[in-house]
């Protein structure tokens, strides 16, 4: 399973990087998990958007998902081979408008996925976590079959105690670090100091902190991670095309 970062940025792009998207990769299967502003474009550097098998969206904040419209007219626009007739869309029912959007006749297909249930997607299973956020959000746990490798994403979310049980023992572990240790206050992300905690407690083998502030210090965001993480587990900061062999 490959990672592969195409936008990391919480609420907004930053000079010419966009927000939360990934692409997650196996020899036979795309997935895109988030799809932020910028995604297309990023995704396009990397692979024809006509070969996503699927999309996966945690929740429905625009810096997750304002470029499903775009990939929907994409898909709509350009007639070459596709994997798939019709793109299946992945998203949650908690926000019928938004789900109900995920769906372009003829073109995507809006996909619920029940957050209590294990989805079946390609080679992945899939299993959800509710987050701690002013919308209905989940963090995403997926378990590649041919390997057993996890890659555990929180997507966007306050710190809370199922985190640790959630994410353990993950190969990979993305965070939502929107803030440096010394942020106060009633908060709908974490710190750095969460974060590294947070993998410390899971003993992930690995974590790579996103959904970044574009007004800090990411060096020392960084380094506040890795004195919470400890010094055993490796913390990478998410760059627009880093990519990661899980």
């Amino acid at each position: 399973m490959k990672l592969t970062v195409l936008g990391m940025y919480g609420g907004y792009p930053y000079k010419n990087v966009g927000t939360s998207a990934y692409l997650v990769q196996t020899e036979s299967f795309n997935l895109l998990l988030d799809c932020g502003s910028g995604a297309l474009l990023s995704l396009q550097q990397q692979l024809d958007p006509l070969q996503l098998d699927a999309v996966l969206l945690s929740h429905y904040h625009y810096d997750h998902m304002a470029d499903i419209g775009v990939l929907q007219y994409y898909w709509q626009l350009h007639q070459g081979a596709k994997k798939e007739p019709r793109l299946p869309i992945y998203g949650h029912t908690a926000d019928p408008l938004h789900f109900a959007a995920l769906t372009m006749q003829g073109v995507t297909d809006g996909v619920a996925y029940q957050p209590q249930r294990k989805t079946t997607l390609g080679p992945f299973e899939i299993t959800f976590l509710p987050t701690v956020h002013p919308v209905p959000a989940y963090a995403v746990r997926i378990v590649e079959r041919a390997t057993g490798k996890v890659l555990v994403y929180t997507a966007d979310t306050a710190y809370f105690d199922q985190l640790p049980q959630f994410a353990q023992h993950a190969d990979l572990l993305i965070t939502d670090t929107n803030f440096l240790k010394s942020k106060t206050g009633m908060i709908a992300h974490m710190t750095s100091t969460q974060s590294g905690l947070l993998a410390k407690d899971a003993a992930v083998k690995q974590l790579l902190i996103s959904h970044l502030p574009q007004d800090t210090d990411l060096q020392q965001l960084q380094q506040e991670t890795m004195t919470a993480a400890g010094p055993t587990i490796p913390v990478l900061l998410a760059q627009k095309d880093l990519q990661i062999e899980v």
